[in-house]
């Protein structure tokens, strides 16, 4: 699944890495605990999370994870995207739940980690 199937299909914004929006994505993992997600050991793998703060960003970056989703209506600071471009990492701001955003997206071909 591409970014901008992504986007599409949570009717969310992208606020970093907007030139990267053919990329594809293939793993979903859901956490707002950055400890759970230092554990993910996969490639190409979006975090979902409603954790929006810098923690977030370098949890991602430390673990290689290029596309981040905050839901709950989170946003990302300017710091935070100023960081996320800088490490080539995609942010998506989405206003569904945790638990929808996931459901959305696995009913649509995205595959959980575990």
């Amino acid at each position: 699944m591409t970014i901008k199937e992504v986007v599409k299909l949570l009717d969310a914004k992208v606020v970093s890495g907007e030139a990267l929006l053919e990329s594809e994505v293939e793993y979903a993992f859901a956490s707002d605990l950055m400890s759970d997600v230092l554990t993910v050991e996969m490639d190409n793998v979006m975090l979902i999370t409603g954790l929006a703060n810098l923690q977030a960003i370098r949890t991602a970056e430390m673990s290689d994870i290029g596309k981040i989703i905050f839901v709950r209506k989170k946003r990302a600071t300017d710091e935070m995207i100023r960081l996320a471009a800088e490490n080539d990492i995609i942010l998506i701001e989405c206003d569904y739940s945790l638990f929808k955003t996931s459901g959305i997206l696995f009913q649509n071909g995205l595959k959980p980690v575990y």
